[in-house]
């Protein structure tokens, strides 16, 4: 799926579950059958551990040794980071960068829900704008659902320069968080400032605490990466700040696309330095490339 196809549902929650189903339901023909259809209901047998609980039905049909996940056993917690600044708005007519870090957070959610592990969300721009609780159960399920649908009914940046404040966001949760849990972040990592370093350390700290961290960095790759502009001056505004800048993309576009690769070899490099997940994600593709990363990340952590 697509962004652009789906922007016209109403229904988040409903849209969630659907593209979880497809998700699973695609497991089947990838390298992960046979964790798809009892993803809720089963957890890899450890060697060593009683027999008393392998389901052996699931074994004789996949050829792989699982037990029965009772909910007591599920004790993952997972504390999602939504990045709710200016520039997230982009761009203006669709939306597509809010809209598809909301229908992750969404889905993830769904998929979390379906393994009856616990889990949270804040957003974020420059000061932390909402922060649930981290929690299993149904209605909470459905108060996460409540405010991720208020987002996803946006149609229009209401607020103009909403600045980020990444390192805040980070520190709060590293605060108030607990030891061991996932963290996800979804941002475009456009930070207000120059203190690149402050984000790092924050996220360290997280690290420090036993936190496993996915950094899902947000673009609209043809535009902000490719630079796909028309091939004749144009005004670009800096939605957070309000800096303004006439320029015809193709006199930049060798420059601006070199300085681009450097900054995200950068960031790679600095994610892998403290054994932190990075994905470089374009909403313009469809949102397997953020569910099979989770997924997989998910079943590492048992």
């Amino acid at each position: 799926m697509l962004i652009e196809e789906i922007q016209s549902y109403n229904n988040l929650e409903l849209l969630a579950k659907q593209v979880v189903e497809g998700f699973i339901t695609g497991l089947h023909k990838s390298p992960f059958h046979g964790f798809s259809v009892e993803f809720a209901e089963h957890r890899p047998y450890n060697p060593g551990e009683s027999t008393r609980n392998i389901d052996w039905k699931l074994f004789a049909r996949t050829d792989k040794v699982f037990v029965n996940r009772y909910e007591e056993e599920t004790n993952l917690r997972c504390r999602i980071l939504l990045d709710l600044s200016s520039s997230m708005y982009f761009p203006e007519k669709t939306l597509a960068k809010l809209k598809f870090s909301v229908l992750a957070a969404a889905s993830i959610c769904s998929l979390l829900q379906k393994q009856r592990d616990a889990f949270g969300i804040n957003t974020f721009d420059s000061d932390l704008q909402t922060q649930t609780p981290i929690r299993s159960s149904l209605a909470h399920f459905g108060e996460v659902m409540r405010i991720l649908q208020a987002l996803w009914d946006t149609k229009t940046n209401s607020e103009s320069k909403k600045q980020t404040n990444i390192a805040r966001a980070l520190e709060h949760t590293a605060l108030s968080s607990h030891r061991r849990s996932l963290v996800v972040i979804l941002s475009d990592m456009f930070e207000n400032g120059d203190d690149e370093e402050s984000i790092w350390r924050s996220l360290q700290h997280l690290r420090f605490l036993k936190n496993e961290v996915v950094l899902f960095h947000i673009t609209h790759k043809p535009a902000e990466s490719e630079l796909d502009f028309d091939d004749r001056p144009l005004k670009f505004i800096d939605v957070e700040s309000g800096e303004q800048l006439i320029v015809n993309p193709s006199e930049v576009r060798e420059q601006f696309l070199r300085e681009s690769t450097e900054l995200d070899n950068r960031v790679k490099q600095r994610c892998l330095q403290y054994g932190i997940d990075f994905y470089p994600i374009d909403v313009s593709k469809d949102l397997h490339q953020v569910l099979t990363p989770f997924y997989i990340k998910r079943m590492k952590m048992g």
